[in-house]
């Protein structure tokens, strides 16, 4: 049956639906993505600090991305992510999302989807935003409030604040949540979900976990008994409650018609330090070289994606048309996409891999920094070019006659958003009119040079 539309503004920017697909035709989704965890972290990529073993697992029976991006910092891309658009389009502040976007979450419900978010929420402290942007049930972090998030946490549970005081762990309840979820629409079986569950694991505060050796359930407040020996505690928890979502799949036999897909939101935190191939990896976090922007990224769907390493180009923005895809929904032409679907790679054909990544970088108001990078090379505005395979830190500009055709290719891609951003859109950190920043894409510092030292990052 055909689903009729609310004539509303953002009807005018929905969906064609592919009719083809039955309600119980069409994949359960859940997108599953973890704070401030990069490449290096799984072990399914080399990683030998931390312990991933469900991560892992979900890696080998499924595909692996070598070359997937975000953006250096958790609201940069968690607007991509829900959006499909790169930044200079929409963004318009730290812990901010623009009002009147459409969402993959309003995409989805308008198909028929049931929705849910679980999780760090950073996108606006409105209680009517989570449903406004398509969730429908929502236990969030940083929602309406700022509260402690690991021990004795304050959640919001459909907007509504709650605070926990008996030694609870507040990735224990979002995972409950996530958990009921799934099984109430096991059980009803009317229509196909939409699961996203940004996770607040494992960013800073370093605490203690339940799993740990000397948890204390009276710890409260977000500055108590911190130490960066718990990162590796708590990646391992992150991977046991991915392991807890499959597990229940699992036992509800829903695991063949659901599409599970893991991803970072940028690197890990700049003050830690994990081994990798047998070398020390540095967290870049919040730096836009690729130690701030490579993440992890396993997608796993039992019957469609085989065992699997792929090379491919994949941003943030990628996620929005691939999970569209897989539920048979074209968003509409008037939306500006930037993201392309990866899902034929996923089903094992060819697909359209992108050429290049463009980036435009500013969370809270900085100078900007634009740039735009293939597998290997970076080139930003400035006409600094790197190769970042061999110099990862970018510390060595390339001579500015190497590699012409790169950097004709990256200029191409450059120049095709110098005038994507909207006339009169606040500049971040200036939301209350006319910016006083520089032009986009007139970046005022070198690549690679902030001046704060690593880890004086603003506490989020």
């Amino acid at each position: 049956m055909i689903r009729a539309f609310q004539f509303d503004v953002r009807a005018l920017l929905l969906v064609s639906l592919s009719f083809g697909l039955g309600a119980q035709e069409r994949p359960n989704l859940i997108v599953i993505m973890a704070d401030d965890l990069g490449f290096e972290c799984l072990g399914a990529n080399g990683g030998l600090s931390y312990e991933t073993p469900h991560l892992d697992r979900l890696a080998a029976t499924g595909a692996r991305f070598v070359n997937a991006h975000a953006q250096p910092l958790c609201t940069p891309t968690r607007v991509q992510v829900m959006t499909g658009q790169y930044n200079v389009r929409n963004y318009v502040g730290f812990g901010q999302l623009k009002r009147g976007e459409t969402t993959f979450g309003n995409l989805l419900r308008d198909a028929g989807y049931a929705t849910a978010i679980a999780g760090k929420w950073q996108l606006g402290r409105v209680a009517e935003l989570p449903k406004q942007f398509g969730f429908d049930e929502h236990v969030l972090w940083q929602h309406t409030r700022f509260a402690p998030r690991y021990p004795n946490p304050g959640l919001e549970v459909q907007s509504e604040a709650r605070d926990y005081t008996d030694g609870e762990y507040g990735p224990d309840l979002i995972n409950a949540f996530a958990l009921d979820f799934i099984t109430k629409q096991a059980n009803s079986q009317s229509q196909p979900f939409l699961l996203y569950y940004p996770m607040i694991l494992p960013h800073f505060p370093h605490q203690a976990t339940p799993d740990s050796a000397d948890w204390d359930p009276a710890v409260r407040g977000e500055n108590k008994a911190r130490n960066p020996k718990y990162f590796a505690d708590m990646v391992r928890y992150m991977d046991k409650m991915v392991g807890n979502v499959v597990a229940k799949l699992d036992e509800l036999e829903l695991r063949d018609n659901t599409l599970v897909l893991f991803v970072g939101d940028n690197g890990t935190n700049v003050n830690l330090r994990s081994r990798m191939h047998g070398y020390n990896v540095r967290g870049g976090k919040r730096f836009t070289t690729v130690r701030g922007t490579h993440v992890p990224m396993v997608a796993n769907w039992p019957g469609h994606i085989a065992p699997s390493v792929c090379a491919d180009l994949v941003d943030s923005t990628d996620i929005l048309s691939t999970i569209c895809e897989a539920a048979g929904v074209t968003p509409s032409a008037e939306l500006p996409l930037d993201g392309r679907s990866f899902l034929p790679q996923l089903l094992g054909k060819r697909g359209n891999p992108r050429e290049w990544i463009y980036c435009w970088y500013s969370p809270r108001g900085e100078p900007l920094q634009v740039f735009a990078y293939d597998r290997r090379f970076k080139l930003y505005r400035t006409g600094a070019l790197f190769d970042y395979r061999d110099d990862p830190l970018e510390r060595r500009a390339l001579a500015r006659d190497a590699y012409p055709l790169v950097r004709q290719k990256l200029r191409a891609a450059l120049a095709k958003y110098e005038n994507a951003r909207p006339a009169g859109l606040p500049w971040p950190g200036n939301n209350q009119g006319a910016s006083n920043k520089p032009k986009p894409g007139t970046a005022r510092k070198k690549p690679g040079t902030a001046k704060k030292k690593p880890g004086t990052a603003k506490k989020k």
